[in-house]
């Protein structure tokens, strides 16, 4: 008969490369409890991230070093005082804020308010027969809609799954972010009135009534420059931060993860 040690088992080995900041090896351990802030569908993915993470620390530490900080006691302000140092970031000017508005007048309206009713007809995402047989119902009741021969109010009293059927139908006033995307999306471009199509969703089916639409104004640039330059303030450091990231792994030397930076670098 085999006997089974009763010793220690033997430690897997770490399937990662060792991770070093010039000299420092940034030890596996850190690495793991760090990967709890990182959360992704691979390992490989979330070591990856949690192992940057600890190395961008490790960069802006040393530098803290080399600057003659390390009388700053506390680490995050020792970082903060490195970058404080390090960064020249130039503030936003008015022509830049301007520039911006003119090329994005998109992101400058008020929201487009609606109200809506509908009739849900509900089905399982993954029950196809129920979705089919409630689409064919639903396009049934559509019909007696666009003819005249139903009033919304009583067919979704009558057939709709939504709590909204003891309103008649009515969802009240709705503006994007309020209700799921796939919802949204088709009913935010319809005019007022009756939606001559049914609209699939997680839910099941919907038949849509725009009951009022009012669009969404240019908002003023007087009213959204303070938004504008924080944006660009923001925009403009995360870039700096990523490029003085980049010069001091260059400088100190990095091994076992990649440091190309995204534009939000993974700090803590």
């Amino acid at each position: 008969m085999q006997l089974i040690p009763t010793g220690e088992a033997e430690k897997p080995r770490n399937q990662f490369p060792p991770v070093y900041v010039g000299d420092t090896l940034i030890g596996e351990d850190d690495i793991a409890r760090e990967m709890q802030h990182h959360p992704a569908e691979e390992v490989a993915e979330a070591w990856h991230d949690a192992a940057k993470s600890l190395v961008i620390r490790e960069l802006l530490l040393q530098q803290a070093t080399r600057l003659q900080l390390d009388d700053i006691a506390d680490e995050e302000d020792r970082i903060a005082s490195v970058l404080e140092q390090e960064l020249n970031v130039p503030d936003p000017s008015e022509q830049d804020c301007e520039r911006f508005y003119a090329a994005n007048p998109g992101r400058f309206h008020s929201p487009t308010l609606m109200a809506v009713s509908h009739i849900l007809l509900a089905a399982a995402p993954d029950d196809v027969q129920e979705r089919l047989r409630q689409e064919e119902a639903g396009r049934q009741l559509l019909s007696s809609l666009l003819d005249g021969r139903a009033q919304f109010a009583q067919l979704a009293k009558q057939y709709s799954a939504c709590e909204s059927r003891h309103q008649g139908g009515s969802l009240g006033q709705i503006s994007k972010g309020q209700t799921v995307e796939e919802f949204e999306r088709p009913v935010l471009t319809l005019q007022e009135g009756l939606n001559p199509e049914l609209i699939e969703t997680r839910y099941g089916w919907h038949l849509v009534r725009v009951d009022q639409r009012i669009d969404g104004e240019q908002l003023p640039y007087e009213h959204v420059k303070p938004q504008i330059r924080q944006y660009l303030s923001e925009s403009v450091t995360r870039r700096a931060l990523r490029q003085y990231l980049q010069v001091l792994a260059a400088e100190t030397g990095v091994e076992g993860v990649d440091m190309e930076i995204p534009d939000s670098p993974l700090m803590q």
